[in-house]
């Protein structure tokens, strides 16, 4: 009985792994990270996600969202993935659809990577630069003492983004290399 059982089992197992229908692509439309960070307040934790839109590199894109504690949607980044992908080609051999599918998903592993979450944004000795687009909110960030996230959009172009306590919203800190 036990023979017939195994038997059973070995076959479900085989016509199951013959019937799959993976035709080489990768699934890369589930393809998604999420994680919780103090942004907009220091207490509370609002829910970064990065998610794989579209159905091949042509037409596809990175959505970047952040959703405040309070569940208000107060950041959303449409990243094109043509636009990452030919920032990248030079220096990358990436001719085949399914290694630029491999680099985006290694792009979205690496977009929460501990060392892009800034705490804080600003510190009390930091000096604005070239770099910062709005000083009066490089100097609101170094008193209220709000993290802050970077992330890039290119080969050499990474943006700082923090909460603007006094504008409700969103904002880019630092622009840089």
């Amino acid at each position: 009985m036990q023979k017939i059982y195994a038997l059973a089992l070995l076959c479900s197992l085989f016509f199951v792994a013959c019937n799959r229908s993976d035709s080489g692509k990768s699934n890369i439309n589930d393809l998604s990270k999420t994680t919780l960070y103090a942004f907009s307040d220091l207490a509370k934790q609002d829910t970064f996600k990065i998610a794989v839109k579209g159905s091949d590199t042509k037409n596809m894109h990175l959505l970047f969202t952040i959703v405040a504690y309070n569940g208000k949607e107060i950041y959303r980044e449409e990243l094109k993935a043509e636009e990452i992908l030919k920032n990248y080609l030079a220096s990358a051999a990436m001719k085949k659809e399914k290694d630029k599918i491999k680099f985006l998903t290694e792009e979205v592993d690496f977009f929460f990577d501990e060392r892009h979450f800034i705490e804080p944004a600003v510190t009390e000795n930091e000096s604005p630069d070239n770099n910062v687009p709005d000083k009066d909110f490089y100097n609101e960030l170094k008193k209220n003492g709000l993290n802050g996230f970077e992330y890039r959009i290119s080969k050499d172009k990474n943006l700082y983004i923090a909460w603007s306590q006094k504008e409700q919203k969103v904002k880019i800190y630092y622009k840089c290399c």
